[in-house]
């Protein structure tokens, strides 16, 4: 069962592209697919979402996405860079119009690197050409990697809306 607001905004999401003929496509990390599964419990989606992969892995978001060993080597996994690539690849391999990609470190144990739980970077990339790169830092009491991972697809919703 999806969050009532994240369905809300996959809605609203799903009516703006259906109505300016647009397609979405999805990169997630730290979401596992919430995001994709989001967009595709709204009736209609099938118009305007084809195609999401969650790259768990280092070596997935290399070889599915086109992230560079250089990127993930430098910047880590949760980063602003990746994000950026994530996006990139998965509008490029989709032909999608606009891609959400999503990074982060959801909890509640960190990577093992001096990021804090709750980082994440959530991208949106388009086939004209723009990208924006939002970053959450995230501090929850409670529920700590549910409530990052929904934040996380409630803030890519949002940066998808605003685009109409």
């Amino acid at each position: 069962m999806i969050d009532p607001l994240i369905n809300e905004k996959a809605a609203l999401a799903v009516s703006l592209l259906l109505k300016n003929k647009k397609k979405v496509a999805c990169a997630e990390s730290c979401t596992g697919g919430l995001l994709s599964a989001a967009i595709t419990e709204i009736s209609g989606s099938s118009s305007v979402f084809d195609f999401g992969a969650v790259t768990y892995a280092n070596t997935m978001k290399q070889r599915l996405l086109g992230v560079s060993a250089e990127t993930l080597a430098v910047y880590g996994a949760v980063s602003e860079q990746t994000a950026r690539a994530m996006a990139k690849g998965i509008l490029s391999y989709s032909g999608a119009d606009y891609a959400l990609a999503i990074t982060g470190i959801a909890g509640p144990q960190s990577d093992g690197t001096d990021k804090p739980v709750g980082l994440v970077y959530i991208c949106l990339a388009s086939a004209a050409g723009q990208t924006v790169v939002r970053r959450l830092d995230n501090q929850f009491a409670e529920n700590i990697r549910e409530n990052n991972r929904k934040a996380a697809v409630l803030a890519a919703l949002e940066l998808l809306i605003a685009q109409f």
